[in-house]
């Protein structure tokens, strides 16, 4: 049985380069309740979801609360428990409420920062493989950096959330 909802199809959102956030021509991807929590492991639910998707390097925690991307690695962010209000794309993004079964995926050089979260809030981050996770400031000697690193970021092998023939596979493809 598939713990992913029938039907789940991601919201696409492209976040412009705001000169201290580069984001990314490919589009920030957010799927709301598509993951069907198991509630005695919804943590363990989200995690074997991802690694089945070919996303490894899971950890546990929340998003920190301050503005950040990372240049060389896609990510992909499945909340297991509670709920929080983040800003995506940068200080000119979106500040989305995301919660419990919401999985949001972001292309490398994508912003974000956790602006409030219920106490209860946990969220799984997940990579494709072969690539490292480096937490990057919104500074302008980074954003020059990043803009050199960010195209060379190889695509996922799966959407993390459907798989090789997901969402994540046609709204990503490159020309």
């Amino acid at each position: 049985m598939s713990v992913v909802r029938d039907n789940a199809e991601p919201r696409a959102i492209v976040f412009e380069d705001d000169g201290l956030v580069p984001n990314n021509i490919l589009p920030f991807l957010v799927y709301r309740g598509a993951v069907k929590l198991d509630s005695r492991r919804p943590e363990a639910t989200i995690e074997n979801l991802f690694e089945a998707n070919s996303w490894g390097g899971t950890w546990r925690n929340g998003v920190y609360d301050y503005l950040h991307y990372h240049a060389t690695v896609h990510e992909v962010l499945g909340v297991a428990r509670g709920s929080a209000r983040v800003r995506f794309g940068g200080d000119h993004g979106q500040e989305l409420e995301i919660k419990a079964g919401d999985v949001a995926i972001l292309p490398a050089g994508t912003g974000h920062q956790c602006i409030r979260a219920s106490d209860d809030f946990c969220i799984i981050g997940a990579y494709p493989p072969g690539s490292k996770m480096v937490v990057t400031r919104a500074t302008p000697e980074n954003h020059a950096r990043a803009l050199k690193t960010i195209p060379e970021v190889a695509l996922p092998p799966a959407d993390p959330v459907t798989g090789k023939n997901g969402a994540l596979m046609r709204l990503w493809s490159r020309p």
